[in-house]
């Protein structure tokens, strides 16, 4: 079949792209997606809403030290980058003059739009650029783009092969259908429109992903039968690297972009700029997806072409038919190739390949800081079986090496920068991680892969159940399993026999506060039982590798609860929100305690984990994996200084 020829057509204050497949009307010059008519439905997008919100970017972010401001981004400069009968691309600007002294953005944004012909669907990028000389200083907290469909017609969402299902209606969240709870974003259905809803939770942060995870979500429409997915080819515009949580779709029904955001980290991933600092970015493209099927039993078959429309993005990133020169293409990219091994003599006296860690090029210059790098690009990929990468597409410049492997504690950094040049290999060779340690394993519990996965995750309380997550390996996301902790411990802490106790079992995924008979949360001690059938002299270390934190006061003593023998504080841990959002991983910490051998005693012994803040439902640690290691001996002292 011969394909349609793309056109451009002006309307009044309307931008209308048209390939005969998919037509997408944009406002003129603000550059709102305002109508996407496809597969027989006049316009996809909700016709409830105003014309600026059914597709849009926004923004949050403030002046240095102020509050936070929320903003609709919108063009006042209209222009066509490109047009042809294959594709088109149109640009709606906004300039920022640097010389600027106002509260206004400190910012220029150009949004850009692409219809390629024989293409269903459309391609979205923008242009951030803080020009030179700006003078007000500025955060960045959060950017994405928006689209709020048909009320009336989707009502289904897929995320992954499992996580699907009919969602409420938007007006199930007002009072007179739904119940507000602790968490603003938490609502009961108590009137749902879907009598088959009634008794649920619904909350935005339930479908919540990690951008590894990700890469494909949207909705499908009844009547006709129509899918609206967005994709991203690539994640290497988004901040926080693969392990960043972001949200996908809620109850609108809304479909989200997320390309910057601080959900699940806090305060400590906002992008900082200063006076006079310039910057430029490119978000995006990404993909906006439209199939279509006349059967109703061949619904679910629009996830699977999703799915594999997914692939053919990626094979196909970088994209070849961008108009922009901040965009580069394949060929004014890079590469890094090599191969990762772990060296642990506890674990074995060869080097490990480091089989499905995670390695990847970014601007953090320190262990572990990708996490919170929130101002250029960062590249990812999972190494083999045998510990080989190849880093691929890797725009030029200098990074840092970065890496993390499942079963090992800490981050990795290579101890020398990598240059990334135009159309060249760079071979970083092979290379060693040497986790941490000082000594051999007097105990363990846990497993670290920097999620708090391998603890005892409770079942919900029957009255806010979300059904998808019955029976399912995400029960964290279910609402309120803070308040499990109570039921599950009414009137005494957790305590955990090292070499007895499962922690699959017997160790809670949360070190939260305890709800009291008067409803005040009180602080927790949680306790660690182990037996030492001698002691050596020394420094014993506690290795301490915690998955995410909010708001916590955390103190760790030995054998006794007193300031002699008070090992560890840490005050107001943490800003990840993780205990109310649903997750089970956050901003990924490793800490080194020193507990002296004079604090132990032959037999018996008891650490003590405390949570000393109450008054907070929601304030908790998520512990990954601790780790008690003893004294080396001489022997062993000589055998590092030999292999160092």
């Amino acid at each position: 079949m011969a394909k349609n020829k793309v056109r451009l057509i002006t309307k009044g204050s309307y931008v209308i792209l048209d390939n005969g497949l998919v037509t997408v009307t944009i406002s003129k010059p603000q550059g709102c997606v305002t109508g996407i008519k496809y597969g027989g439905m006049d316009n996809i997008l909700d016709l409830k809403s105003s014309e600026s919100s059914r597709g849009y970017w926004d923004i949050n972010w403030s002046l240095t030290g102020g509050q936070d401001i929320y903003q609709l981004l919108s063009g006042d400069e209209y222009n066509v980058i490109n047009m042809s009968n294959d594709a088109v691309e149109v640009s709606f600007k906004n300039s920022f003059n640097p010389s600027d002294s106002s509260n206004k953005l400190p910012l220029s944004v150009d949004i850009r739009y692409i219809l390629r012909s024989g293409v269903s669907g459309f391609h979205c990028y923008s242009i951030y650029e803080r020009p030179d000389g700006s003078k007000k200083a500025f955060d960045l907290a959060q950017t994405r783009m928006v689209f709020k469909l048909r009320r009336d017609r989707f009502h289904y969402m897929a995320i992954t092969d499992e996580k699907q299902r009919i969602m409420p209606m938007p007006d199930d969240l007002l009072p007179d259908r739904g119940k507000k709870l602790i968490v603003p974003e938490s609502v009961l259905l108590v009137n749902p429109i879907n009598r088959d809803l009634k008794g649920e939770v619904d909350d935005k942060y339930q479908y919540s992903m990690d951008n590894k995870d990700g890469g494909v979500h949207g909705w499908i429409s009844s009547g006709p039968i129509i899918g609206f997915w967005i994709i991203f080819p690539s994640n290497e515009f988004r901040n926080g690297g693969p392990t960043k949580q972001n949200l996908t779709v809620h109850t609108g029904p809304t479909c989200l972009a997320m390309f910057h955001g601080t959900h699940y980290i806090g305060d400590d991933i906002l992008a900082h700029f200063q006076e006079g600092e310039s910057w430029r970015k490119v978000f995006g493209p990404f993909f906006v997806y439209l199939n279509s099927t006349p059967n109703v039993s061949s619904a679910y078959n629009l996830w699977i072409d999703a799915k594999k429309q997914r692939l053919l993005e990626e094979a196909a990133w970088p994209y070849d038919f961008v108009s922009s020169p901040y965009y580069l293409t394949a060929k004014e990219r890079g590469s890094a190739t090599g191969r990762l091994f772990c060296q642990d003599r506890f674990v074995s006296s060869s080097l490990i390949p480091a089989k499905n860690a995670y390695v990847g090029l970014s601007s953090a210059r320190t262990e572990g800081a990708w996490q919170t790098e929130s101002k250029d690009y960062q590249f990812w990929v999972q190494t083999d079986s045998n510990g080989n990468f190849n880093i691929e597409n890797v725009i030029p410049g200098v990074y840092g090496f970065h890496g993390w492997v499942p079963g090992f504690i800490g981050d990795y950094l290579h101890k020398e920068l990598v240059t990334i040049s135009t159309g060249s290999q760079t071979e970083v060779g092979n290379l060693t991680y040497v986790p941490i340690r000082d000594g051999p394993t007097v105990w363990e519990i846990g497993y670290p892969d920097r999620t708090a996965i391998g603890f005892y995750v409770p079942d919900v309380n029957p009255m806010y159940v979300n059904k998808l997550f019955l029976n399912c390996p995400e029960k964290y996301r279910q609402y309120g399993l803070w308040d499990r902790y109570t039921d599950t411990h009414p009137e005494s802490d957790q305590v955990f026999t090292v070499g007895i106790s499962d922690a699959k079992k017997d160790w809670f995924f949360a070190h939260v506060d305890r709800r009291g008979p008067d409803n005040k949360y009180l602080p927790t001690t949680w306790t660690i039982k182990f037996n030492l059938d001698s002691i050596i002299s020394g420094v014993y270390k506690l290795r301490l590798a915690i998955a995410s934190a909010t708001r916590s006061d955390l103190m760790i003593y030995v054998n006794y609860i007193n300031q002699y023998h008070l090992v560890f504080q840490e005050m107001n841990l943490g800003m990840n929100n993780t205990v109310c959002r649903h997750g089970i991983h956050g901003l990924y910490e490793l800490f080194i305690i020193d507990v002296s051998s004079s604090l132990l005693i032959k037999g018996d012994n008891s650490m003590f984990l405390v949570q000393a803040r109450g008054g907070d439902s929601l304030c908790g640690v998520l512990y990954d994996y601790l780790r008690l290691e003893a004294p080396a001996s001489p022997s062993m002292r000589a055998e590092i200084y030999i292999e160092e």
